[in-house]
């Protein structure tokens, strides 16, 4: 049998067809009857239902219990932000390895930071004054050099094959903190680059999809989530609607547990409705002092205003028991440009990515919350253009910083050459990262496994190791 087939016993006895008191309380005008059953069973029912989304056991004691990820869409340069190039500087305007291409030195001051010494540049200010917080790897590749299938392994673990994202396995393996919210957002997601799939479940039931609020073209303070409010009826009579709707849906999942999808509507029902009482007020900024607004680069016509709002969401999202909330910027693609272009991307970014390591230290959730800050691959040390403005894409080598949730802070793991070419030290793969993130919020890559198709599947496939020298 498909799993579409109900797997429902064969009605028909030795005298003919015959119905069970179900059945025909079921069919009898219309179904009358079994919405009278549901009505008598279903304060029962709901008493033994557990939902997808209820926190769950981790396999060990987690060092964070819930994850920021800031996304730098397009790849910053590592040489232009966290790892100090000192010859590469020395060589600029030299032919380098490849061809006639010209190396090109960093176009900003770089400095030691805080008591770590950690090598930080001006381009990255804001970001510098918490060195000492962050956990900087420096010998990460990956395997594609493209944006779209570069921003999918990322997300996903697979650039080939639809694959669930790394926000919907944890929820899978976790569940939430707070059933009247989703347990993962993407806020401003790209709506290219792979789009949905960033945030998806692929195989995974639908219930542990992300939930998006507005998308990378629309500014924050304008993105709306639809279908959360009824204009038409108010809160009894919408619970009655839906008693009566999930009702329904419930008695066919029961005739049909095999499809998930079902249940990732019964889910979705019940989540819009618990939503449209506690989202509204999680988004709503204006609770927040103008000194916390000012930090994190909120004000009219401020570069930094969009995404300080989204980060500034994020933390309060992550307050209320959100397990993931992912933010995203664009766009770091300077080929051309890379000095205005960079610049204008730490303007927007910088200050804000700095206030939230200070707001979530200063609430105490910085030491079990995971902060993640990079994009999909790094940038090259040479360009073939004549104004050495520009980088373009590099997978072998670059850098990504990890804060909070149980890392090292001041602290840097792995280098490239010393012209930034590939890593040579520490080499973090992409699959190595998810392991170490997974692990930090009390999962073990290997055992977090989903039966597909006759075969167990995990977000790091079959490879991944967790990057124990990172762990404080």
């Amino acid at each position: 049998m498909t799993s579409t087939d109900h797997h429902l016993p064969d009605p028909t006895g030795p005298a003919g067809p015959t119905l069970s008191r179900r059945a025909l309380l079921s069919q009898a005008t219309c179904g009358i009857g079994t919405l009278a059953l549901a009505g008598i069973c279903g304060p029962q029912a709901r008493a033994d239902y557990r939902s997808p989304l209820s926190p769950k056991q981790p396999h060990h004691e987690p060092r964070a219990k819930r994850m920021i990820f800031l996304h730098m869409r397009g790849g910053p340069a590592h040489m232009e932000t966290f790892e100090h190039k000192p010859e590469l500087a020395r060589r600029h305007g030299t032919v380098g390895r490849r061809g006639k291409r010209k190396l090109i030195g960093s176009k900003w001051r770089w400095q030691q930071r805080g008591d770590s010494g950690l090598w930080v540049s001006d381009l990255v200010k804001h970001q510098a004054a918490h060195a000492d917080k962050l956990c900087v790897l420096s010998g990460l590749h990956t395997d594609i050099a493209n944006h779209t299938p570069a921003m999918l392994f990322l997300h996903t673990g697979s650039f080939t094959f639809a694959r669930p994202s790394l926000g919907s396995w944890l929820l899978y393996g976790l569940g939430s903190e707070n059933q009247n919210l989703p347990g993962f957002v993407s806020i401003c997601p790209p709506l290219i680059n792979g789009g949905t799939s960033n945030y998806g479940t692929a195989f995974l039931p639908s219930v542990y999809q992300g939930t998006a609020i507005g998308d990378i073209k629309t500014q924050v303070k304008n993105a709306r989530i639809g279908n959360i409010a009824n204009p038409r009826l108010g809160t009894r009579s919408q619970r009655e609607q839906l008693n009566l709707l999930q009702s329904l849906n419930r008695d066919l999942a029961a005739r049909d547990p095999y499809d998930t999808r079902i249940d990732g509507v019964i889910q979705s029902c019940e989540l819009a409705f618990r939503m449209q009482a506690e989202l509204p007020r999680v988004m709503d900024l204006a609770s927040e002092t103008s000194a916390t607004q000012n930090m994190y680069g909120i004000g009219e016509g401020r570069a930094s205003d969009n995404f300080g709002r989204q980060c500034l969401m994020a933390r309060r999202l992550i307050e209320a028991g959100v397990r993931h909330v992912e933010v995203c910027d664009e766009f770091w693609d300077q080929h051309s440009g890379l000095k205005r272009g960079h610049q204008a991307r730490a303007n927007a970014t910088d200050r804000p990515a700095a206030a939230l390591l200070a707001d979530l230290e200063q609430r105490g959730m910085l030491e079990d919350t995971l902060v993640l800050w990079g994009g999909e691959f790094g940038r090259t040390a040479d360009t073939g253009r004549k104004d050495l403005d520009g980088r373009d894409h590099n997978p072998n080598g670059y850098s990504m910083w990890l804060a909070g949730g149980g890392v090292k802070g001041g602290f840097q793991h792995g280098a490239t050459d010393e012209l930034g070419y590939a890593s040579v030290s520490g080499r973090v793969h992409l699959h190595d990262l998810h392991a170490t993130i997974l692990h930090l919020m009390g999962l073990d890559h290997t055992a977090l496994t989903y039966r597909y198709g006759g075969r167990d599947f995990r977000l790091t496939d079959v490879h991944g190791h967790v990057v124990k020298e990172i762990l404080a």
